[in-house]
């Protein structure tokens, strides 16, 4: 039970925001785009959903029960079910993965703040599209200029979590999730207008399995396991804050549809934006700063307001779905300090927030000076990215799944799946679920996480 004086979500729909604000963010809008450009188009999204509703969904619900019938952070959750035994050494593990991701996540949040200013004051390169797609190129490798607006994001993802979770978080997502989705729809509409935006279109619903390869499939499941916050404890702290009454499994497929429906948006507003602009779609993470403000300077020459208002929402929305993001992750590391620690909230943030700008300052760096700084042929940024959501997050939604199916009363997790015998769940559903989390999901992570390593 979730002790009294614990904080909760005011309603089950509030989480549902909360919660489907955290698996959106970056990782849809920037980089699902890349990712589909990396790995083929249109099949990489078949094997995304494939992995989403029938791999991460199923780990979604596991994590999420966990963390409510705990009432705590990963580390004491592991702590609490599993006294004695090094589970809970895995719950720090948790706290150091988000501590990494919200370093380096908040070198892209950085990139989108100083985008969001720069069309704020029409720097964008305005009629002259030629030279917008320099603009990221010299603003990622400033030495200045990238670890500030870094360091700037941080800050503001730090003041939001020091509010808690009704007066921070919660009021935060519940403004910004419904108004990215509306601002989302109204990138895609323009970028579907654009003169050759067909091709983009064609590259996105006509698969080509012949490019779907086993690393292809490890990427779709990092990337399903990546956009839904999944492995490292994001959705477990969240759904410790749920009431006993609200819906876990509901709660986890509105999450699940609401990630992959932002997905796809996210796909269909920049990819045919990127055919259009004659940019090669697997240009890597920096393939949405340098395609949209290529367009939207192209449409400034004929149509400079117009232009204008398209750009800030743009970045506004990439800014806002940013946040929503990296305030799920360091509430992570926040709440753990609290917990483990009795700090004070500010206390605990501040604990974090310090040395996360030093790791995002060397993050921000290795797009510059520090590019020459490699190990196994990867940056600094690439080796946090690929560390998190190849090895953390597959592994930490695999270790959820086999600590659930395997360690915890199976009266447990009835009990939470039907919150407390007020949800009606049948017999035969709950038996396949069982079975699912048991022997069918964690050897397909297995063999997709060999697989990719060998690769």
């Amino acid at each position: 039970m979730v002790p009294s004086k614990r904080e909760n979500f005011r309603s089950s729909f509030t989480f549902i925001l909360a919660m489907a604000g955290s698996a959106i963010g970056l990782g849809n809008i920037w980089r699902f785009p890349f990712m589909v450009g990396e790995h083929g188009g249109a099949a990489f999204i078949i094997a995304y959903i494939i992995c989403g509703l029938c791999l991460a969904l199923p780990c979604f619900i596991c994590e999420s029960l966990l963390g409510r019938r705990a009432g705590s952070g990963a580390y004491g959750a592991f702590a609490k079910f599993a006294p004695g035994t090094p589970w809970k050494w895995f719950g720090a593990v948790c706290v150091i993965a988000c501590f990494v991701l919200v370093s380096y996540y908040c070198v892209v949040g950085g990139w989108s703040l100083d985008f969001l200013l720069r069309s704020l004051t029409g720097q964008l390169a305005p009629g002259d599209p030629e030279a917008a797609p320099g603009i990221f190129s010299r603003m990622s490798s400033s030495s200045v200029e990238s670890p500030l607006m870094m360091a700037a994001f941080y800050g503001a993802t730090a003041f939001i979590v020091l509010g808690g979770v009704t007066k921070g978080i919660e009021k935060f997502t519940k403004i910004t999730t419904p108004l990215l989705f509306v601002l989302m729809l109204a990138i895609v509409v323009f970028s579907l207008t654009l003169p050759g935006s067909a091709e983009g279109v064609k590259y996105l619903v006509k698969p080509d399995f012949s490019k779907l390869d086993a690393s292809g499939w490890a990427a779709a499941l990092g990337q399903a396991f990546y956009s839904m916050s999944l492995g490292v404890g994001t959705v477990l702290i969240y759904s410790s804050f749920m009431k006993k009454s609200d819906n876990i499994v509901k709660s986890g497929l509105w999450t699940s549809l609401s990630d992959t429906g932002f997905a796809l948006i996210s796909g269909f507003a920049v990819m045919p934006a990127v055919f259009a602009a004659g940019i090669e779609p697997g240009a890597g993470p920096s393939l949405v700063y340098e395609t949209l403000p290529y367009i939207f300077s192209k449409m400034g020459v004929d149509a400079p307001i117009l232009g204008r208002i398209v750009t800030i929402v743009f970045f506004l929305a990439i800014l806002m779905a940013a946040l929503t993001s990296s305030i799920s992750l360091l509430e992570v590391c926040a709440e753990h300090a609290v917990e483990q620690f009795k700090l004070k909230r500010w206390q605990a943030v501040l604990m974090f927030f310090l040395p996360g700008v030093v790791l995002g300052t060397f993050c921000a760096l290795s797009f510059g000076s520090l590019g020459g700084i490699k190990l196994f042929g990867l940056t600094i940024f690439e080796v946090c990215d690929f560390v998190c959501s190849n090895i953390f997050m597959t592994l930490g939604a695999l270790a959820f799944v086999l600590f659930v199916g395997w360690r915890m009363k199976k009266s447990d997790i009835y009990d939470e799946l039907t919150s407390g015998g007020t949800t009606p769940l049948g017999r035969g559903l709950f038996k396949f679920f069982y079975f699912v989390i048991r022997w069918v999901i964690p050897p397909i992570i297995m063999v997709i996480f060999v697989s990719n390593l060998l690769g």
